[in-house]
């Protein structure tokens, strides 16, 4: 994860009060960050290791640290809200910060879902060698790596390069999916354990759905224009906020 970025000084060297605040509060939310990716890490290496004492840390951490996080993180944001009334980019850094908050306790809870489907897969027979699903995970992991930096940085390009990696995530996930119909299909005693397989794929395809957003996020922060909902005109010919 990339480093939060030097805050910008006003003229005469000092940071105003508002200014201290964001920077706290991107902190915070990059701390979120570390812990999301690390569980969404942890519950495909209990998937792939059978390691059933990692999928269990998994699942205990969601409760009390990341449902904890998201709620101190937007009650912080609003009460910035509240006490300054911030107005332009200020306005929009918070709306943002509230907005990928959100988007990273449902990541806590697509790595909860994996880990529960790592517990009912790690003591029954395997389906087939794990070998796509890490690759789908290498692929959506980098892609909230990548998004965070692009937000952080206010790197349009590099978000916009998460945005067109998400087809590369979704006909992974149309590989296996097919990949496992025929397995199913050629011995149904495989059905259960398969659907798991697939809810996986499910779960890591909506990570990298929810890192797209987060990069459409980084693009509306550093140029204040909505990508999102492209139909009826191109991103560049969209009206900006």
């Amino acid at each position: 994860m990339s480093s939060i970025p030097a805050p910008e000084r006003c003229p005469d060297g000092a940071m105003t009060v508002l200014e201290t605040k964001l920077n706290e509060l991107r902190d915070r939310l990059f701390v979120m960050a570390a812990i999301t990716e690390e569980m969404l890490s942890g519950s495909m290496k209990a998937l792939v290791e059978r390691d059933p004492d990692l999928a269990r840390r998994i699942i205990e951490l969601d409760e009390p640290k990341v449902n904890r996080y998201e709620i101190d993180i937007e009650d912080a944001a609003i009460e910035l809200i509240a006490l300054y009334q911030p107005e332009a980019t200020n306005l929009r850094t918070i709306t943002m910060v509230i907005k990928i908050n959100n988007d990273l306790e449902r990541i806590g809870d697509h790595a909860v879902n994996i880990a529960e489907s790592a517990q009912f897969l790690m003591d029954r027979p395997a389906v087939k060698p794990l070998v796509d699903l890490p690759k789908m995970a290498e692929q959506a992991i980098s892609m909230l790596k990548d998004s965070l930096d692009a937000f952080c940085r206010k790197d349009v390009e590099l978000a916009r390069r998460v945005c067109e990696r998400d087809s590369v995530v979704d006909g992974l996930k149309r590989d296996i999916n097919a990949e496992l119909a025929q397995v199913m299909a050629k011995n149904p005693a495989t059905i259960e354990r398969a659907l798991k397989l697939m809810t996986v794929a499910l779960n890591l395809e909506r990570v990298a759905d929810l890192a797209t957003n987060i990069a459409e996020d980084a693009i509306y922060m550093a140029m204040g224009q909505v990508i999102k909902h492209r139909a009826g005109g191109t991103e560049e010919n969209l009206s900006a906020r």
